[in-house]
């Protein structure tokens, strides 16, 4: 792309062009199916570990991301942090 066409592309159409695959149904994955990564397993032990959760080790990477989504929410890991004004 040349300079030229950045320049005029606006921020917010690029955030939305840059956005539009990012979220996606694990169902609708390609390599859905496939062996979770390793990446996923590690995270999935850890999230497990926190839920006090087992969790089962031959997942496909659609459903290890479907179960770190579950134990995100249960155990509130990703989320923003709140901060608490400083008294004065």
């Amino acid at each position: 792309m040349t300079k030229q066409k950045l320049a005029e592309q606006k921020p917010a159409e690029q955030n939305a062009a840059d956005n539009s695959n990012r979220i996606k149904d694990p169902d609708e994955w390609v390599t859905g199916d496939e062996e979770m990564t390793g990446a996923q397993e590690s995270y999935l032990h850890t999230l497990a570990t926190q839920a006090h959760e087992q969790v089962d080790d031959d997942l496909t990477k659609a459903e290890a991301s479907k179960e770190i989504d579950r134990l995100k929410a249960k155990t509130g890991r990703g989320q923003p942090a709140t901060r608490k004004r400083k008294s004065q």
